[in-house]
């Protein structure tokens, strides 16, 4: 059931997608910092903002929200759902940005999994913002290193 598939697409959606990726972000961070449609909304709306939706048949499985500013690129959030994970899906997300120029993200100090698909895709630790989530945890700055 695990095994990596390649059979999701990607496709560039908009605000109008606000409330499925609220409740994509909810399912993969439950229990953590979660997203409303009202947070999706408002950044989907401001300049460079771009949603890549990942789609297997119909099933909306995973998402990446993006910020691209001249040639800088922040990583807002991405999100796999839980039951299609280790697939290849986050990677392509991620990928997809890496054309984008200087790539950059934060990722909790102890979201080991994120940190290690960051490590595949070519980032590197650039710093660390203590007290960066709500709950007081620190956060690592990471940026790509193929620019």
């Amino acid at each position: 059931m695990n095994s990596p598939e390649k059979d999701f697409q990607l496709r560039v959606m908009g605000i109008e997608c606000a409330p499925l990726l609220a409740a994509l972000h909810e399912v993969t961070f439950r229990g953590g910092e979660v997203w409303d449609a009202t947070s999706f909304a408002a950044l989907l709306s401001g300049p460079g903002t771009e949603a890549m939706l990942a789609v297997i048949d119909t099933v909306p499985v995973g998402f990446i929200l993006a910020r691209t500013i001249l040639d800088e690129t922040e990583i807002l959030t991405i999100a796999v759902h839980p039951d299609f994970r280790r697939r290849g899906i986050g990677h392509a997300l991620v990928q997809n940005v890496l054309g984008k120029g200087k790539v950059f993200l934060e990722v909790a100090v102890c979201n080991n999994q994120a940190a290690a698909l960051y490590e595949k895709c070519g980032f590197v630790k650039a710093g660390l913002r203590r007290g960066y989530y709500r709950d007081g945890s620190d956060a690592l700055v990471l940026v790509s290193s193929d620019v």
